[in-house]
This record gives structure tokens, C-alpha cells and sequence, in this order.
């Protein structure tokens, strides 16, 4: 099997722009550096495993743009959705359940990571992500230094892993 990848980055409240206004142009060159960072993992890593954890933000649009991929010319990749307990969608509004549960449905793979909501399922999630990976893509605005996604870029690097930074600020 190829490279492993996986990601980190922000839910929609942490980006540096209005993350529902996906036509706006931040967003969009955003979402074009994604692709480009999968399809350089598969071309130049030979990645053909990619996981994301499912929540909103930045692991959904990892997903559905790892699914896009595959559809097309990268045929061969796989989706892996780590996802940190059973309910992770229980509040969230409707639209969001659809797009998450349309994800599901179409990955590769679904794993679930603890059987039930603790304080830590979150953190656990992505220490597996992480643990299974060679790459971590890290979608990180570069002002916030604490939470899940600065929490999961630092353990990568403790445990050795390569981290990808992709500065959410730059795209503005």
C-alpha cells in the first residue's frame, strides 16, 4: 500500500473568512490548494489512503474532495472517515447531517473510534488518524495556538510524523 495521509484543520468558525460563502474567492483558493495537496501525495508520495475525521470545516471538505478525486482520475484512492464516537452529528442542523452522512456513505471506510462521546474522543480520533499516517495535511489559520487542530499538528510532531502547514490567512 502507498503513503498514508490525513488531516487537521479548522471547524467553520476558525476560518479567517466566512466559511458558509464558498464562492467568495478565499474560499475557493482554499479549497483548489486541497486538490492540489492530494493530488501531489498521490503523484509524488504515491498516497493512495487518505483519512479525515468527519467534523465540519476542514475534514469535510477533505473528504468530499479526496471522493471528487476518486471519482475521477484518481480512481484508486481510498477514504477513510475516523470518526470519534457514534452521535458525533447528533447537534448539528440538517444540511450539515446530510453532507456528513453523504460522506459516510461513500467512503472507503468508516472507523469509529470510541464507543461513545467522552471528553476525549475528539483527541483519540486524531491521535489514531495521526498514528496510522505518514502525512498530515494541517489546515491551520496561524493565530490559533490551542484546540484540536493546534493540538493535533503538535502531537504529529512529536511522534515524528511530516506536517504539511497550509495557512488558512494566505488564501486572503
Amino acid at each position: 500500500m502507498g503513503k498514508i495521509c490525513c488531516v487537521t484543520g479548522h471547524r467553520p468558525k476558525g476560518f479567517p473568512w466566512d466559511y458558509g460563502d464558498t464562492d467568495c474567492i478565499p474560499h475557493q483558493k482554499y479549497l483548489e490548494k486541497m486538490a492540489l495537496c492530494i493530488r501531489q501525495a498521490v503523484c509524488a508520495e504515491g498516497a493512495e489512503w487518505f483519512i479525515a475525521g468527519g467534523a465540519l470545516g476542514s475534514d469535510t471538505d477533505f473528504a468530499e474532495t479526496v471522493l471528487r478525486l476518486r471519482d475521477g482520475a484518481f480512481g484508486h484512492i481510498r477514504l477513510e472517515v475516523a470518526v470519534p464516537c457514534p452521535n458525533q452529528d447528533l447537534k448539528w442542523n440538517a444540511r450539515d447531517k446530510v453532507r456528513y452522512r453523504a460522506i459516510l456513505d461513500r467512503a472507503d471506510l468508516v472507523t469509529t473510534v470510541s464507543d461513545r462521546y467522552t471528553r476525549f474522543c475528539m483527541q483519540k480520533r486524531n491521535a489514531y488518524m495521526v498514528d496510522k499516517a505518514d502525512i498530515l495535511f494541517a489546515f491551520w489559520n496561524n493565530t490559533i495556538s490551542e484546540g484540536g487542530t493546534w493540538n493535533t499538528i503538535q502531537y504529529a510532531e512529536r511522534k515524528g510524523k511530516r506536517v504539511e502547514m497550509i495557512v488558512l490567512n494566505d488564501f486572503l
